[in-house]
């Protein structure tokens, strides 16, 4: 099937029994919380925020509302061998939170791997905001600076990590906004169930970028603060981070005994209301759940835990606060909640995936992260907003990611018995 959201007059023809479960037999994150998932379990098992001012070396912020972020702080050594010069923060993210996924499936690189689906916002920015720089500030020849326009393409800094990784498969870069690493897993998703492959590689990443940071601010979308805090009845924005995660995905007869969790559900849809707004009653975002969770057999109901899109901004979490309500209905209240951008902020084209990636860690570990920083919970919030770290059953997770533009993307997993 092709991957996006069905149709209204279709949602009833298809049988939940016809969608394939996806096995994850690996996993790797990184975000301003740590690298890799024993450090990020860590921070969220303690409630901890990663919000710092962002370094003079990243660049300037004089002149912005907020100062803060989430930083990743990276290893010293170099992370890519072969085209360090051009391994931009972002790159290195992806090419750590790969190595940590290969790691826990038992691989050392990606042979037998089918195709590599990777989703990013930004991609690498900084290069080309180094290339910019460059050309104003002396128009004459200068070295690199055609390196440096080449190695700015998403495309490029994804052959950059497969280079390093002896690999020469096929490579889909996804990106539509905030849910690109969403869209990029259920991009891999799709791939495996309509047969083009076997074992996909997805998941998504960016970094940090003055253009990016000015552009959220231009539109006073950032907590003065620096600290967002989504679901707030008082909640003034968001703020910016950065990371990578991704998932080995693979079809449920290749791998079953090494699988971490499945993905039973995953959808995709377009609100059209507005660039930057969500459509304040969040049709699209009701679909996408709709659509996710009967794909995997199950109802609002058999949702334990939410990890919502939540980024602190005063549309943004009325909107989904009211999707989820139209679409749990009474289940509504019995349904835990909570924003982890709370804690890392929002980290655009890896959010998707890193909060994929958030929930499989919950799927396993048994326990929800808490959404933090809420004085007074918003009167839109029908469910159970999650505060404080909680250990709490967890069969089966869901996950929203919204977009500018009006993407909407949902995944559902579900946790493998022991």
């Amino acid at each position: 099937m092709p991957p996006f959201f069905l149709p209204p007059a279709l949602l009833f023809t298809v049988s939940a029994s016809h969608f394939q479960r996806i096995a994850i037999t690996g996993a790797g994150i990184v975000s301003p919380l740590g690298i890799g998932w024993k450090a990020n379990e860590a921070s969220f098992e303690a409630d901890r925020r990663a919000f710092r001012p962002v370094p003079v070396e990243l660049f300037e912020v004089d002149g912005f509302v907020a100062k803060t972020a989430g930083i990743v702080d990276l290893p010293k050594e170099p992370v890519l061998r072969k085209k360090t010069p051009y391994a931009d923060r972002g790159t290195q993210m992806l090419m750590l939170a790969i190595r940590e996924a290969l790691a826990q499936s038992g691989r050392t690189n990606l042979d037998g791997i089918d195709a590599m689906v990777i989703g990013t916002s930004a991609g690498a920015m900084s290069l080309g905001e180094t290339y910019f720089e460059n050309a104003v500030g002396d128009p004459r020849r200068q070295p690199r600076q055609l390196s440096l326009a080449e190695h700015y393409q998403p495309q490029r800094q994804i052959n950059d990590v497969a280079a390093e990784l002896g690999w020469h498969g096929p490579i889909i870069v996804i990106s539509n906004a905030c849910a690109s690493g969403a869209n990029a897993i259920g991009w891999g998703v799709e791939m495996i169930r309509s047969g083009r492959a076997k074992r996909v590689l997805a998941g998504g990443y960016d970094a940090l970028a003055r253009l990016v940071f000015a552009g959220f601010d231009s539109l006073k979308a950032l907590a003065p603060s620096g600290i967002p805090r989504p679901f707030d009845a008082a909640r003034d924005g968001l703020a910016l981070g950065e990371g990578a995660a991704v998932m080995l995905l693979e079809a449920e007869d290749v791998r079953q005994s090494a699988a971490l969790a499945d993905v039973t559900g995953y959808a995709t849809a377009t609100d059209l209301h507005h660039l930057t707004q969500p459509d304040p009653l969040g049709k699209a975002a009701i679909r996408t759940m709709t659509e996710a969770t009967r794909q995997s057999g199950i109802t609002p109901a058999d949702i334990d835990y939410i990890n919502s899109h939540g980024t602190g901004t005063p549309f943004n979490d009325v909107a989904e606060a009211q999707a989820i309500t139209a679409w749990a209905g009474e289940a509504a209240s019995g349904i835990a909640v909570s924003s982890t951008k709370s804690a890392m902020g929002h980290l655009l084209g890896g959010a998707g995936a890193v909060e994929a990636v958030i929930c499989l860690m919950a799927l396993q570990g048994q326990w929800m992260p808490a959404s933090l920083n809420v004085r007074e919970v918003d009167p839109a919030v029908q469910f159970d907003l999650v505060r404080t770290f909680r250990r709490a059953k967890v069969e089966h997770a869901l996950t929203n990611s919204f977009g500018f533009g009006g993407t909407n993307a949902t995944l559902v997993m579900k946790r493998r018995s022991a």
